[in-house]
């Protein structure tokens, strides 16, 4: 099979966009965009290369200039700091005008050569194509152990069926991920959220290259931030209409465990004569499961507040200081 042949002018925007979040990736770009041109060029489709600089420290800035000056295809777009990947792949959707977009990261991990075997899925009927890193080139214990055991478990709480959703090649049709809005760390449940909205969803393998130059931006504290993170998107998935299903289940939860705790304490004072109220490993662990529950339903309801703030007030998640090639939205 292959790609449906797309040719520029045929539309007024490109067909495709290929959006690079950016961070201290100063030694990647040139090459990263070279392979990027080996790739695509062939496949005779009109496109444009977004690269989101999130606030970077070294000389990416200017070699993201320096590109976009020579090369009219590429689009650059310069956070005033570091928003996070979230805000940056937000920002990528938001300047991007493509019909198919397509997500990789900006170190070189990534093989653009598979960019091909992404759209062809997408024109088999596909809205959304994840990559999949068969053969990943990371460290074993602090990359793909953590990485397993978090897929498995997103897989097994969404329903979404995907063996790599860290992976960052990833292809969306972009009227499916325009109604997708990103806050917070949620860019890792792209897929998760376009399922709701009925999107088709696959995955295929891909290539993955070791890292040549820079430091990995991610390490092991990440899988911890993905589990919260799960309790979120789980909640908005299946309780964001109907509160009370949670809220209410718990609170029958906390009434069925008051009523155990309760007849422990009464069956130790009737045949241990040991007191009621001087009991306090009882009332510890009592307090202790009512706090924690109690942080996590407040972490829910702060997540609902945010929300409710950004989508009344249209607040991007990102400030932008200069935007290279591209016209601000609106």
């Amino acid at each position: 099979m292959s790609v449906k042949k797309k040719s520029v002018g045929k539309k007024s925007g490109p067909y495709l966009s290929i959006v690079l979040p950016v961070y201290n990736e100063e030694e990647n770009l040139r090459p990263q965009y070279r392979t990027i041109l080996e790739a695509v060029g062939p496949l005779n489709l009109s496109y444009e290369i977004i690269f989101i600089d999130d606030g970077s420290t070294d000389s990416s800035p200017i070699i993201l200039r320096e590109i976009a000056k020579k090369d009219r295809n590429v689009r650059a777009v310069l956070f005033r700091r570091n928003f996070g990947q979230t805000a940056a792949m937000s920002a990528g959707i938001e300047y991007s005008s493509g019909e198919i977009i397509v997500f990789m990261d900006s170190d070189l991990q990534n093989e653009p050569g598979d960019i091909k075997a992404l759209i062809e899925k997408i024109d088999e009927g596909y809205d959304v194509v994840s990559g999949w890193r068969k053969d990943r080139q990371d460290k074993l214990f602090s990359r793909k152990i953590p990485s397993r055991i978090a897929n498995w478990l997103i897989s097994k709480v969404t329903g979404i069926e995907l063996r790599d959703l860290g992976c960052s090649l990833k292809a969306y049709r972009g009227e499916i991920l325009r109604q997708v809005n990103l806050y917070g760390e949620m860019h890792r449940f792209i897929p998760v959220h376009a399922s709701w909205i009925g999107a088709r969803i696959t995955e295929i393998p891909v290539r993955h290259h070791a890292r040549q130059f820079g430091k990995s931006k991610y390490g092991i504290v990440r899988t911890f931030k993905v589990l919260l993170d799960l309790i979120t998107v789980k909640f908005f998935g299946s309780y964001s209409t109907k509160p009370i299903y949670i809220f209410g289940g718990t609170g029958a939860v906390l009434l069925g465990m008051s009523f155990l705790s309760g007849a422990v304490v009464v069956f130790m004072k009737l045949m241990f004569r040991h007191s009621m109220i001087r009991n306090p490993l009882l009332l510890f662990t009592v307090m202790l499961i009512i706090l924690g529950i109690l942080f996590i339903q407040i972490g829910i309801l702060a997540e609902i507040l945010i929300r409710i703030y950004h989508e009344s007030k249209s607040e991007k998640p990102y400030r932008i200081r200069e935007t290279i090639n591209i016209k601000r939205p609106g």
